[in-house]
């Protein structure tokens, strides 16, 4: 149930201009994501739009989270898209599963994502990051063993910006699922015939 209308983009205040434009961080790591043939999903940027100056703000962090972290593509919608999972958001989730196969995640593994870091199919890199989300959703902290394996793998820079992946991408599921943001059409009907859909 929606309890706050997204606002539709010709009732975007002016600073909405400002704000998007802050998605682009100055020092981009990572292509920007496709956009030809793919959904729009206004409805999460039209619910920011009520509150412009806080957009600003969550824009530059989620630019840098997108476009100029030290993780890659792949580690990144890993992290997203367990915590879009467990925290049942399923607008967070459609709109990562459009990119998923753009950044090397198979239509097996989102369906596997929902099972958690358990699954036969990960490499041990891609179990111990899913279990890393696991653990910052539901303890608050990553455990002394998950510690150890991924300071296996990533450096100290690459590791806060695995916690604030998925301190973000909970945070903007809390907002979705307490606004009640219903998923685009655009979006629904790219993803017809996907599997993978969260329970």
């Amino acid at each position: 149930m929606t309890r706050v209308d997204p606002l539709p983009p010709k009732q975007w205040p002016a600073e909405m201009r400002d704000a998007l434009a802050a998605m682009n961080p100055p020092v981009r790591r990572h292509p920007p994501l496709p956009t030809e043939g793919r959904p729009k999903g206004l409805n999460v940027l039209g619910a920011m739009a009520h509150h412009p100056e806080l957009a600003h703000a969550f824009f530059t962090f989620n630019g840098h989270l997108l476009a100029a972290t030290s993780l890659t593509p792949r580690q990144r919608e890993l992290l997203i898209l367990r915590t879009a999972v467990l925290r049942q958001s399923e607008y967070e989730w459609a709109q990562h599963v459009v990119i998923a196969g753009d950044v090397g995640i198979s239509r097996d593994e989102v369906a596997q994502i929902a099972w958690g870091p358990d699954s036969s199919l990960w490499s041990t890199a891609d179990a111990t990051l899913l279990r890393c989300a696991d653990e910052l959703v539901h303890d608050g902290v990553v455990s002394e063993t998950t510690w150890a394996r991924l300071t296996g793998f990533l450096d100290t820079t690459q590791i806060l910006d695995v916690i604030f992946t998925v301190g973000a991408y909970e945070t903007l599921g809390w907002m979705l699922r307490s606004f009640g943001v219903e998923l685009d059409e655009d979006v629904r009907a790219h993803l017809t015939g996907r599997s993978g859909e969260p329970s």
